[in-house]
């Protein structure tokens, strides 16, 4: 039995949180041992212990790479758990931790963005390089992209284990249930629903995905743009869609605490992130339920969507491109039939949870 101690610094549950919660609820018990390290009071909490994975909570680990009270911490725990792997998330003061209790280490890139030139560059990119590689024995990149970030600043591709995230297939609605779900969203019978679900911010492009909106109802499509979400953008996106007259064709739902009837309602999921996105988890459940994308080719998004196949890459920031990909979609019945199937063919090929959990564990296993 191989005992394995997850840590996370989370206090809320995001991307990085979604991806643990599914391992520990796949993870095959007759081979390993799994608990968790979170902060105090993680609403990560209650979700692992509902899986009956053991939760033990520290002081000074929310939200913070690097604490040295954290670290002591840890190193206490670390010498009474004696866990044969700590698979930390974004933690480097667990990563020193064991390390320093002689524990093997590994450390999963959950995130895509440009690498800051101070560590791609010149010394900077050696110290970097060199720190990180001292402190994993293997590194899991969530994407190919999140591995091109790390082998920009100096960390070894031999230590490098590029494993796309997985999830959960989502329930299908029958046609009533599913009809029902569009009306909630004030979506009509004959109008093509395109929703985008993110946090709104900046680099996530939603002011693109009102922009195409805008393109396909002036070229007198019926369609139905719904945002999902909330955030830092979100009064300037409602001040956009009222300036340019799109209250009747883009709706913003805020934060859906279940995204299945969304996921159901929409007819092709939409993707407009242009400074960070890893393997967009929205993207795997809407693959799941059969549904074509359009996104633009930055970080992750040409991991899951394979141009062509199952939806379209776009240049980001190109709202046309997005609307004239979009409009394929709308236009060719066959097409995005074809793209639909081939949707839930490359999920159940590859995007799984238990795809994920056993390439997580065979990491593990490779560390024996």
């Amino acid at each position: 039995m191989i005992k394995v101690l997850e840590v996370s610094s989370d206090s809320n549950i995001g991307g990085a949180g979604k991806c643990i919660i599914t391992f520990l609820k796949y993870f095959d018990r007759s081979k390993f041992d799994a608990a968790i390290v979170l902060p105090r009071n993680s609403l990560l909490k209650p979700e692992a212990e509902a899986l009956g994975v053991k939760v033990y909570e520290l002081d000074n680990l929310a939200e913070k790479s690097l604490d040295f009270k954290a670290v002591k911490s840890l190193k206490k725990l670390f010498r009474e758990l004696k866990p044969d792997i700590v698979h930390t998330h974004a933690s480097m003061s667990a990563r020193i931790a064991a390390k320093q209790c002689g524990i093997k280490v590994v450390y999963t890139r959950h995130s895509v963005f440009e690498p800051a030139a101070k560590i791609s560059k010149g010394i900077g990119k050696l110290i970097n390089g060199a720190v990180n590689n001292a402190m994993a024995d293997r590194i899991i990149a969530v994407a190919e992209a999140a591995k091109d970030n790390l082998t920009a600043t100096g960390v070894s591709d031999k230590k490098i284990d590029v494993i796309l995230n997985g999830v959960e297939a989502l329930t299908a609605f029958d046609a009533e249930k599913r009809e029902q779900a569009r009306s909630s969203f004030g979506i009509k019978s004959d109008e093509t629903a395109v929703a985008i679900v993110a946090r709104l911010t900046e680099v996530k492009g939603q002011k693109y995905f009102v922009k195409c909106a805008k393109i396909l109802s002036e070229r007198g499509y019926k369609v139905k743009f719904l945002i999902a979400g909330t955030g830092d953008t979100e009064q300037e996106l409602r001040a956009k869609i009222k300036s340019e007259g799109l209250e009747d064709t883009v709706i913003m739902t805020g934060f859906l605490t279940d995204v299945v009837p969304l996921m159901n309602a929409m007819d092709i999921q939409g993707n407009c992130s242009f400074g960070t996105e890893a393997t967009s988890l929205s993207l795997l459940q809407g693959m799941s339920l059969g549904k074509p994308a359009v996104v633009t080719e930055f970080g992750g998004n040409p991991g899951v969507i394979k141009d062509g196949q199952n939806g379209f890459l776009v240049p980001i920031k190109d709202a046309d491109a997005m609307a004239d990909a979009i409009e394929k979609l709308i236009a060719d019945k066959e097409l995005y039939n074809k793209m639909s199937e081939n949707s839930k063919r490359i999920y159940q090929t590859n995007f799984t949870a238990e795809v994920n959990t056993q390439r997580i564990e065979d990491v593990y296993l490779s560390l024996e």
